[in-house]
């Protein structure tokens, strides 16, 4: 079993670069733009060094340098409801692993990871959206489709 770690500042570069890959995978063609990468990693970096933060990564280590996989989740409060009273939910993004390295459990090791830090934050339910290439991996780990369509208004 692959061995996950909780991500440094200075694995903030690397993680922009998979995520890049994440991205450019979901598309039809890689997006040329890069110019997000650089406010990006600041943001990573400043995020990562708060051990207290409600943003985390976890990463495995690329044999002979830099990362092989990770993943980053947040921490999001609401207010509660019915299932979830006090309103606290996991979110995962950024699941990716280079194309290389896939097929070893890299991101499982790093969702398990994730969601371990999401239970010692009181943290019950967790979302996440799954390509389908990706999806007997979250069902795996007990991800249910939901039926709540997603919506977005880009200001």
């Amino acid at each position: 079993m692959s061995t996950a770690r909780r991500a440094l500042p200075d694995d903030a570069v690397e993680l922009v670069r998979l995520r890049k890959l994440m991205q450019d995978s979901l598309s039809a063609e890689p997006h040329p733009d890069t110019s997000w990468q650089p406010a990006a990693v600041e943001t990573l970096r400043g995020r990562l060094k708060d051990p207290e933060a409600d943003l985390t990564a976890f990463v495995v280590d690329r044999p002979g340098g830099g990362l092989a996989a990770c993943v980053v989740g947040t921490v999001e409060h609401r207010l509660g409801g019915p299932g979830n009273p006090h309103g606290t939910s996991g979110y995962v993004f950024s699941v990716a692993t280079d194309p290389d390295m896939r097929r070893r459990g890299y991101s499982r090791a790093c969702m398990e990871a994730l969601l371990g830090w999401f239970r010692e934050r009181g943290v019950t339910r967790v979302d996440l959206r799954a390509s389908a290439g990706a999806e007997p991996l979250y069902a795996s780990l007990g991800f249910a489709r939901t039926p709540d369509p997603a919506m977005r208004l880009t200001l």
